[in-house]
C-alpha cells in the first residue's frame, strides 16, 4: 500500500502465468528490497529446487543483492535503467551513432559498479558476457522499438514543455524533470534533454545466464512476463479483499493472507480453465441460484435455470486441464 507507515510488506513469488508460489510478510518499516532474497531462499528450501531464475523490475533488487541471487546459485533477469545504455552501449554510439532499427537488439555487457568498466568503445563488436571472462560485469540486453521511442519523444516534448513554461513565468516555479537552477534563476536543462531524446525507444535487461542458455530474445520474453506479478497484487488488493487489513497480531495477519492468496491460486486456475477474467465469471454465475421448498415433511430442490454461456463456464471449470498452471 502506498503509505508512509505501511502495516505489513508482502512478498509474493509467482510462477510466468501469475500462479502464486510463495508468500511472506514482514514488518512494515522492512525495505522493499531487502524482502526477495528471504522468500526466494523459502521456496528453494521447501521444494529443494536446484536451478531457479529470478525475474524482478529494477526497483526490486539492487548491486547487492544481484551479487548475493549470484552468489546463492540463482539466476537472474531485471530490468535496467536507461541512464546505463550510454556506458552499455558505448561502442554502439562511437561506431554506430543514434542509429538504430525497430527491434533491433543489442548482447553486451554492464558494469556491476561505476568503478569497473570491463566494455570500452575502442572494438567495434559487443563482448559477449562469460563469467570468467568478465568478473566485474553483467550480462546486459538492449532492446529498441519504433513505437516504444515514439511514446517516449511524446513524453519528452510533454515534459520540455512543461519546463519551458517555467522557465518563462508562465507556471509557479518548480522543479519539472529538465529544470535546473543557474544561480537565482531557472533554466532549461537542454544537455539533460538531448540525453533523454538520445535514448528515446531503448529498453534495458540485466541478467546472469549466459547467451549459451539463453538467448536474447528469450532474456526479453521472460521478463515482459512480469506483468503477471502486478496483475496477481491487483487481483489480492481489490477483487480478493486483502486490505485493509483489520487484524493487528503476527497470526491474525499471516491467516488473513492465507485465505487470501489460496484464493489468489483458485482464482487463477478458475481463470486460465474458463478463459475468462474473474469479474465476467462471477458477473456470469452469481445469479444462479437453486431453491429448497418443503411441503408437508417433503422437500424439493428446484435447481437454476442455466443458460449456455454459463453452461460452458461451468463445463470448463470443471474439467481438469492436462497441465496444472503452476507446472
Amino acid at each position: 500500500e502506498r503509505r508512509v507507515d505501511p502495516q505489513i510488506v508482502v512478498g509474493l513469488l509467482v510462477d510466468r502465468g501469475g500462479f502464486r508460489l510463495e508468500i511472506g510478510c514482514f514488518e512494515g518499516l522492512t525495505a522493499e528490497t531487502t524482502t526477495i532474497l528471504p522468500i526466494i531462499r523459502q521456496f528453494k528450501e521447501r521444494h529443494h529446487l536446484e536451478h531457479m531464475v529470478v525475474v524482478a523490475d529494477a526497483g526490486m533488487l539492487s548491486a547487492g543483492n544481484l551479487r548475493e541471487l549470484d552468489e546463492a546459485g540463482f539466476g537472474f533477469i531485471v530490468g535496467s535503467r536507461t541512464t546505463k545504455a550510454p556506458i552499455d552501449l558505448a561502442s554502439h554510439f562511437r561506431w554506430h551513432g543514434d542509429a538504430f532499427t525497430d527491434e533491433q537488439v543489442i548482447d553486451t555487457i554492464t558494469p556491476k559498479t561505476t568503478r569497473t568498466i570491463e566494455n570500452g568503445p575502442a572494438t567495434k563488436a559487443e563482448p559477449v558476457w562469460h563469467r570468467d571472462e568478465h568478473p566485474r560485469s553483467w550480462r546486459a540486453v538492449w532492446a529498441f522499438s519504433a513505437k516504444r521511442s515514439a511514446r517516449d519523444a511524446k513524453t519528452l516534448t510533454a515534459q520540455e514543455n512543461r519546463a519551458r513554461a517555467v522557465v518563462d513565468g508562465e507556471k509557479a516555479a518548480r522543479t519539472p524533470r529538465f529544470v535546473t537552477l543557474k544561480g537565482d534563476a531557472t533554466v532549461l536543462d537542454e544537455a539533460a534533454l538531448a540525453r533523454a531524446r538520445r535514448l528515446a525507444g531503448l529498453k534495458g535487461y540485466v541478467s546472469n545466464i549466459p547467451a549459451t542458455l539463453m538467448s536474447a530474445r528469450e532474456v526479453i520474453s521472460s521478463y515482459h512476463d512480469l506483468w503477471h506479478v502486478e496483475q496477481s497484487f491487483r487481483l489480492s488488493k481489490t477483487d480478493l479483499a486483502a486490505r485493509p487489513m483489520h487484524v493487528h497480531t503476527q497470526d491474525t495477519i499471516e491467516a488473513h493472507l492465507t485465505l487470501v492468496f489460496t484464493a489468489l491460486a483458485v482464482v487463477r486456475e478458475t481463470q486460465a480453465r474458463a478463459g475468462l477474467g474473474i469479474r465476467s465469471i462471477v458477473r456470469q454465475l452469481r445469479p444462479l441460484r437453486s431453491a429448497t421448498i418443503a411441503i408437508n415433511g417433503t422437500q424439493q430442490t428446484f435447481p437454476p435455470q442455466i443458460n449456455p454461456e454459463q453452461k460452458a463456464i461451468l463445463d470448463a471449470i470443471h474439467r481438469p486441464r492436462t497441465q496444472a498452471l503452476s507446472d
